[in-house]
């Protein structure tokens, strides 16, 4: 058996999140240290929203990755645990990198205050959105992206994949879907994430990830773009980290990199539990716990 650690992605925020954390003075230190770097209130967005506020990219995507690094932080300060890789989702795989040691905290920060303040101007530059397809065949899925100009954004299980275009092609293959009989739901996004229309804010990261220092994991880390792992080459995950911007996440080739390397139980940091039902859709049998407040932390560290 091996244990896998995976990180909340952006949509998983709540008002109060890492607040009963953050009574450890040392984990208070990371919420302190985060108001420093970033230059506003994090906790104070975290720990009592409000909602709207939290929901901004250039807030939240800190936001959640500060907590998802305290729920990490309070595991091992509570038992000790050696993962056999790490992944995260979108934003969440930054979280998996900087537990893997290849970017440190306030770096990562920073990375993820900008990623999300570009990713948000782009929403508004071009109004986008996203739509869930679930259970379509993969040629139906092809047949929507060619009538409608959506391109596979997420591609969360066999069951699941999210498409991302304009506000017009959200509505086309809305409909399409309908006519096919596949079920399909809009999601609530700012915008239409890992698609063509976030070039521009890919193209403003470049140099800030230019001016952050990577190192090679520590541990093994899976990559959103490939669904395989990442080299050990600071440089090549620079590249598809920016890459990550504007192409499919494939959380599903994720999973299956991860069984087969031996994982079959995941633990997920940070709010929410998104990502254990993601993993468990794809695999039943899979173990998956979560460590998102105190009262799971307790739970997750005795089943370890």
């Amino acid at each position: 058996m091996a244990d896998i650690c995976v990180f909340a992605g952006q949509g998983a925020q709540v008002p109060g999140m890492g607040k009963d954390f953050a009574e450890d003075p040392e984990i208070m230190k990371l919420f302190e240290t985060a108001n420093s770097v970033l230059g506003f209130d994090l906790a104070k967005y975290c720990f009592e929203g409000p909602a709207e506020e939290l929901k901004k990219s250039n807030i939240c995507q800190p936001a959640i990755f500060t907590v998802s690094y305290a729920a990490w932080t309070a595991l091992q300060k509570k038992r000790p645990t050696t993962f056999a890789a790490a992944g995260g989702l979108s934003l969440g795989e930054w979280s998996a990198l900087c537990a893997a040691g290849v970017l440190d905290f306030e770096s990562t920060l920073k990375v993820l205050e900008a990623r999300g303040r570009f990713m948000q101007e782009a929403c508004e530059a071009t109004p986008s959105g996203m739509i869930a397809i679930i259970r379509a065949t993969p040629e139906q899925l092809d047949e929507i992206c060619a009538k409608t100009s959506c391109t596979k954004a997420n591609i969360n299980s066999s069951a699941q994949v999210v498409l991302s275009g304009s506000v017009e092609a959200i509505a086309a293959a809305e409909a399409e879907a309908k006519t096919m009989g596949v079920r399909a739901s809009v999601l609530a996004t700012a915008g239409a994430f890992h698609s063509p229309f976030m070039a521009p804010a890919r193209e403003k990261l470049a140099p800030v990830l230019d001016s952050i220092t990577f190192n090679a994991p520590k541990i093994p880390v899976l990559s959103n773009v490939t669904g395989k792992l990442h080299t050990n080459d600071p440089a090549e995950i620079k590249d598809i980290m920016l890459r990550q911007v504007t192409e499919t996440t494939n959380w599903a080739g994720d999973i299956e990199t991860a069984r087969s390397i031996g994982g079959n139980r995941f633990v997920e940091f940070g709010p929410g539990n998104v990502l254990s039902g993601l993993i468990r859709r794809i695999d039943k049998e899979f173990t998956c716990m979560n460590v998102s407040d105190v009262a799971t932390l307790e739970a997750t560290a005795a089943a370890l």
